[in-house]
């Protein structure tokens, strides 16, 4: 593969196996992604930037459709305010467009919380920095790669 997603490269420098996933066209939609994946809607890793405060962001991940609870993520974070960041700032402070967004490779060190869900299953797969492009792992690999990450019930039940 010439064109090396940023991700890839990231978990290869951590020596965290993984596959790359190309597919043939534009993704709609999580179920779609998940179907092409041959995985659950439940499997496709979302990774979602939220703007604390001033230049503060955490990233949380959260497994398919679920939603995260703004209310445990406040308390969770001590923050009464917060707000997901804007298409500019995503791209601003994880160097990726919205849509691609991985964990790995990240310009600067970010502080990430994994919904517990996401463990929850045995491959899971995320954005990879590139368009129509996923990695493909285990979860256990993720949890291994993203050492740092801390472990939390972020979703609504």
């Amino acid at each position: 593969m010439e064109n090396q997603p940023p991700a890839s490269m990231a978990l290869e420098k951590l020596g965290i196996p993984y596959t790359v996933f190309q597919h043939s066209g534009q993704v709609n939609s999580l179920e779609q992604a998940a179907h092409e994946r041959n995985q659950r809607p439940e499997q496709v890793v979302r990774s979602i930037l939220f703007r604390l405060s001033g230049d503060e962001y955490l990233m949380a991940l959260v497994a398919g459709p679920k939603q995260i609870s703004w209310k445990t993520l406040r308390k969770y974070t001590g923050q009464s305010r917060l707000t997901m960041a804007s298409e500019e700032e995503v791209l601003t402070v994880t160097g990726y467009r919205v849509g691609t967004v991985s964990p790995f490779g990240l310009p600067r060190p970010l502080r990430i919380l994994i919904d517990q869900g996401v463990l929850m299953e045995d491959e899971i797969s995320t954005g990879s920095g590139v368009r129509k492009t996923a990695i493909i792992m285990k979860s256990a690999d993720l949890r291994r790669a993203l050492s740092e990450a801390e472990i939390v019930s972020l979703t609504e039940p």
